[in-house]
């Protein structure tokens, strides 16, 4: 019997084509969540048209991979029985993020070790998704394939690394969506020019300008939109408000039955709703409520740190102790951001790959060519992530811890 296969239209993609078995799995309740989950969090209130979200992103990167995965069965260098397998993979590979994607898990981290890649392969073995899958194959093999763990590392790599799917559709996507004018990538160019080299993902050398304007136009939507200061003020506002109310609603303790039904309308909905018991939750209900009128932190303090220098965690505590005491203000009333943070939406708890392999071929002869990206032109200046610090006040003290912070910050 002839498979049907779906079409749905995208913005992205023009048409993504879905087989039978990724369209049961689209279908669950564990995945129409997704729907419900925006991709940059909130950076609608900046760009109102970032109202995409993780249930879209996931078929954008599930057809990238697909379109990898040809390009490399038509070379002979990946099974064509592999597709399917990167595809659902790919599809799969956002299936444990919660709500405000990024953010959540920030909270997640501050009371236990775990990520929304470790809590996606609970859902894949757990859920009927899993079920779904095993009709047609190994549900443990696409389980470790989604998080990077696959057997083959060029598999891995189609999935998430320095030439991903995954990093190719949200360029795309989210520059689509905010209207900025920075993603210009050819994928089509890229995952055509893939090659495979002792297991590894490589990418044919006349492509390396198309990786060039890749890893730029990510480095222009990093200032432009994910740290651009009003989007993080916004994003400021709800990692706070979800940590000091995290006890109360038990963020951070839920078990996977509880997380699949989390959105960000729910989680913001519980935020505004709080009752006001103690100081902590009159604050995470007062900074909800701002948060969702538009009433924003205000960026008083910016600094772009040079060189390699990070902050820790007990760094970033003191100087919001001491901005708070200079200001003469509770330090509930002052808040720190690095883009050295985990919630910044850049696969954070994957490792950064730091090289690719260029191919170069001479008649049947292969010559492999591994570059550290910090050494590709035009793209070595913007290697490694930006290091910005910045302070953030309500409008009410915007002078005073101005004042402080440059006092305090301004000699870093």
């Amino acid at each position: 019997m002839k498979e049907k296969f779906l079409e749905i239209t995208d913005p992205i993609h023009d048409f993504i084509r879905l087989n039978s078995t990724e369209q049961k799995i689209i279908d669950t309740p564990v995945f129409q969540r997704l729907r419900r989950i925006k991709q940059l969090s909130g950076a609608h209130l900046t760009y109102p048209g970032a109202q995409h979200t993780r249930f879209e992103h996931s078929l954008g990167v599930m057809h990238i991979a697909g379109m990898a995965g040809n390009s490399l069965a038509s070379k002979k260098q990946m099974p064509t029985s592999d597709i399917d397998d990167v595809r659902l993979a790919a599809l799969l590979h956002d299936i444990g993020h919660g709500p405000f994607s990024h953010l959540f898990e920030e909270v997640l981290q501050k009371k236990k070790s775990i990520t929304h890649e470790q809590i996606g392969k609970q859902i894949i073995l757990k859920s009927e998704i899993g079920d779904i899958i095993s009709k047609t194959t190994d549900k443990k093999k696409i389980n470790r394939l989604a998080v990077g763990e696959g057997a083959k590392q060029f598999e891995n790599e189609i999935i998430s690394g320095a030439l991903s799917a995954d990093m190719m559709d949200y360029l795309l996507r989210d520059g689509y969506f905010t209207g900025a004018e920075h993603a210009k990538i050819d994928h089509n160019r890229i995952t055509n020019s893939f090659e495979v080299y002792k297991n590894k993902l490589a990418l044919q050398s006349s492509a390396l300008v198309n990786f060039e304007t890749m890893m730029i136009s990510r480095f222009q939507m990093f200032k432009a939109v994910y740290f651009h200061k009003t989007v993080r003020a916004g994003e400021v506002m709800l990692l706070e408000a979800m940590s000091l109310a995290d006890d109360h609603l038990g963020l951070s303790t839920m078990d996977v039955n509880q997380y699949v039904t989390q959105t960000d309308d729910s989680i913001l909905q519980q935020l505004t709703s709080l009752p006001e018991d103690n100081s902590d939750l009159k604050a995470a209900k007062k900074i909800a409520n701002d948060y969702q009128d538009r009433k924003l932190f205000k960026c008083v303090y910016e600094k772009i740190i040079s060189g390699k220098k990070s902050f820790g965690k007990n760094t970033l505590k003191q100087f919001r102790e001491d901005i708070a005491k200079k200001s003469k203000l509770d330090e509930s009333q002052v808040f720190i951001d690095t883009s050295t943070t985990h919630s910044m939406p850049l696969a954070p708890s994957k490792k950064e790959s730091n090289s690719i392999i260029l191919i170069t071929k001479e008649g049947n002869k292969v010559i492999p060519k591994t570059i550290p990206i910090s050494q590709i032109p035009l793209v070595s200046s913007m290697s490694g992530k930006m290091n910005i610090l910045r302070a953030y006040t309500q409008q009410k003290n915007r002078n005073k811890v101005e004042m402080a912070a440059k006092s305090i910050l301004g000699e870093l």
